[in-house]
């Protein structure tokens, strides 16, 4: 194949520089630098309402998605042949992934993709970066959906809120409204059984734990402390001692005392758009450790990605749809404006993906045999997640949803966000040791391991993976009797936040009985899913 000299825009790749970053110089030109070629697909799956969790739905088997819906052998070769046109190095194809990495300078890479990569600096740090689109041959343009790994700046950030305090071992008591892990899934009522033999995919984007705090904490709670394995994406490794940690070790800590006997795989990855993307498809086409839970408590607002990063990380989980694999995102920690300085709202990504299962925030308070719940808002910035994506349209699970009008202003429908809610007000927090201390965790990170422990549960209980739920919950929830005996439904408070240093005073939405963009459906009652996973024919 000869290469045209003629160049086209990639369709989706336009970025803008980082709030308040300038461009102090260009890139240095002989640093390495790799790239995540991502391809189009040889045909397109079958509609989204098609993959749902129901007994007659086939969760098809990695050689057969490979069969049907990998890149096409020659738009992998014609990538390769561009790559080589301009001395690029090839380190891997992965057609199931539907990737070619590739690495080069950056003098290179600016030539392949007629771009110009420079030393981007912001209030929090220095990012290799570019602005506008990257341009390719027209005889690829229509095959590459995308081109990752030329700007590297982070592209996401953890959704949690936690503040390392003094606790029980360093003299002072623990404030009864924190909750063990297992003292939440109780107030879930979540089954009393087993998660053995089910595996549990965690995306960490920075940070790390070590062995000697795993076991202290699971000695501490009394459970066996679960089987680890990591796995290494594009340079990413687990490197503890850092803040990022407490996002590590609240994951691995919630989903390894709610789900008994599962194995964790911890997959470290950079927090840039290629690292992200890579991480989660790894985890979806791990065919050695073999994850059917992936739980991602990183995010960002969805105007704060590329079109193109926002189409390749929706395509991943279209991904683990077919293939079964369920997957939990949480949906943001600063309200309706998901921390956006703009005072507009905004939802968070990829949790407004209609393949993953949203997970918004609650306050939850137990004590006496009484239970009360309300929208997560501590009045200060701090508030779960939700809204209305700019992004997605509203998927044919939630069609007959009564929505709110969308406080963007336009009106438009669209995905709705969250699907479910649970504990998250650090004030009522889980505790997880961080650095050897014991303390409260809140934030909607939380809530996406806790549910992956459900899930993994629920697993192990039916013999088979329960894959993409999200349509069996809504359809569970069709008639307020269904509802009722599925969902806890939150009707107090909303997701407003005030001026902060998140951002401006921003309207968010109400909570309202039924489904609302505060706290979805409601939390789940655990048991109540299990009954209706292992019936899953009744979903009227």
């Amino acid at each position: 194949m000869s290469e045209s000299n003629h160049r086209v825009p990639l369709a989706g790749s336009t970025r803008e520089p980082l709030p308040e970053a300038r461009r102090v110089g260009d890139a240095e030109p002989q640093e390495q630098v790799q790239v995540t070629v991502r391809v189009a697909r040889r045909s397109q799956p079958p509609p989204l309402q098609e993959l749902g969790a129901t007994a007659s739905t086939p969760r098809m088997s990695r050689a057969e998605f490979a069969d049907l819906y990998a890149a096409d052998p020659a738009d992998i070769e014609a990538v390769e042949h561009f790559a080589r046109a301009h001395e690029l190095t090839i380190v891997t194809t992965d057609p199931a992934q539907r990737t070619v990495q590739l690495t080069g300078t950056v003098q290179q890479m600016a030539a392949a993709f007629q771009v110009s990569l420079g030393v981007y600096h912001h209030p929090g740090g220095s990012y290799r970066g570019r602005e506008g689109s990257i341009h390719v041959p027209p005889e690829v343009a229509e095959i590459i959906e995308g081109v990752y790994g030329l700007d590297d700046r982070p592209q996401a950030h953890p959704r949690l809120h936690f503040v390392q305090p003094r606790a029980a071992d360093e003299g002072d008591a623990l404030d009864p409204r924190w909750l063990w892990p297992a003292q939440v899934a109780e107030a879930y009522s979540f089954p009393l059984e087993s998660a053995s033999g089910q595996v549990i995919a965690l995306i960490e984007l920075g940070g790390g734990y070590t062995d000697t705090e795993l076991d202290s904490y699971f000695a501490r709670v009394q459970s066996p402390r679960p089987n680890v394995a990591t796995v290494n994406v594009d340079g990413g490794s687990n490197a503890p001692g850092g803040h990022d940690d407490a996002e590590v070790l609240l994951d691995m800590e919630i989903a390894g005392a709610v789900a008994l006997g599962a194995s964790l795989v911890v997959y470290f990855a950079p927090a840039s758009d290629r690292g992200f993307l890579d991480a989660v498809s790894s985890a979806v086409h791990d065919s050695v450790n073999n994850p059917r839970i992936v739980s991602i408590s990183w995010g960002a607002a969805e105007s704060w990605w590329t079109e193109q990063a926002l189409s390749g990380m929706n395509e991943i989980l279209k991904d683990a749809a077919l293939l079964g694999v369920t997957v939990l995102c949480s949906a943001g920690d600063h309200g309706a404006a998901d921390g956006v300085k703009d005072g507009r709202v905004h939802v968070d990504f990829p949790a407004s993906s209609p393949y993953a299962l949203a997970c918004g925030g609650t306050t939850l308070s137990v004590g006496d045999g009484s239970r009360q719940e309300a929208v997560w808002n501590n009045g200060n910035g701090w508030a779960t997640g939700g809204g209305i994506s700019k992004v997605f349209a509203a998927p044919d699970y939630q069609l007959n949803l009564t929505m709110p009008a969308n406080l963007d202003g336009s009106g438009k429908s669209g995905r709705g966000v969250p699907d479910v809610a649970g504990n998250a007000d650090r004030s009522t927090g889980y505790l997880v040791s961080v650095h050897g201390v014991i303390g409260p965790c809140g934030g909607t990170s939380t809530v996406a391991p806790l549910y992956a422990g459900l899930v993994a549960v629920c697993n192990s209980a039916l013999g088979r993976p329960i894959g993409f739920v999200n349509p069996l919950l809504y359809a569970g929830s069709a008639t307020p009797e269904n509802a009722q005996s599925l969902f806890e439904d939150v009707t107090a408070g909303n997701n407003s936040v005030p001026s902060s240093t998140y951002g401006p005073a921003t309207e968010g939405y109400t909570a309202t009985p039924g489904w609302d963009p505060c706290t979805g459906l409601g939390s789940i009652r655990g048991t109540a899913l299990l009954e209706r996973l292992r019936k899953p024919q009744n979903t009227d």
